[in-house]
């Protein structure tokens, strides 16, 4: 019992750091692509930051101790109003983030290669490489995670922003209506097992080319 506890404990250690990460530069992402097109709301709500601390949500981050795979972080406020792009700006700054995540999945994984190819014969060399090598491993599948759930059409995740941008004016006031029950549409993909079936092995299977 001991044991299992301490090898629980011991992977969310190694889980926590990207995960912190993952959501960090996920939702600075989006501040500050909103602030590139005039909106300085996240600035003045002192989010247009990488201090993780700063966008720690307490329910998402219980969601990662139970799933120790998906969790959120507090969304950046924006200010659409403000923002210069009024075709594409509300698209351009959701994309920002799953597109960081990507990115940060591509990079954590070329680290990883190279940690795999370097040879570390001193015991205690070995472990602290070993421990980086898992939180590579752990980061790149979890912003792949991260970034293809967030691309779900359905609001508030950034899918579903992209999708009301495109769609014509009438539908895109019909549709922004649904998002009052966007938690309720995640949750219910989930006991379904709509995500099992659907999203993870999309997930695995990039994780895989990266990997």
């Amino acid at each position: 019992m001991d044991f299992n506890i301490s090898n629980f404990l011991r992977e969310l250690s190694i889980i926590f750091v990207p995960f912190m990460f993952a959501v960090t530069i996920h939702e600075f992402s989006h501040g500050y692509s909103a602030y590139l097109l005039g909106d300085d709301t996240a600035q003045k709500a002192g989010r247009l930051t990488l201090n993780p601390f700063a966008h720690i949500d307490i329910f998402g981050l219980l969601f990662l101790l139970i799933t120790r795979l998906f969790g959120w972080a507090k969304p950046v406020p924006v200010d659409f109003r403000k923002v210069a792009n009024k075709k594409y700006g509300m698209a351009m700054v959701a994309i920002a983030g799953p597109c960081a995540n990507f990115i940060t999945a591509i990079l954590s994984a070329v680290l990883y290669r190279i940690l795999l190819q370097l040879g570390f014969s001193h015991e205690i060399t070995y472990k602290i490489f070993e421990a980086i090598a898992y939180m590579l491993y752990y980061s790149v599948y979890i912003n792949v995670a991260l970034g293809i759930f967030n691309l779900i059409p359905i609001l508030p995740l950034d899918g579903g922003r992209v999708l009301m941008n495109f769609l014509p004016m009438d539908k895109a006031i019909s549709f922004s209506r649904t998002e009052r029950y966007g938690f309720l549409l995640i949750l219910l993909l989930v006991i379904t097992n709509m995500v099992d079936l659907l999203i993870i092995p999309i997930i695995q299977t990039f994780v895989r080319i990266l990997i």
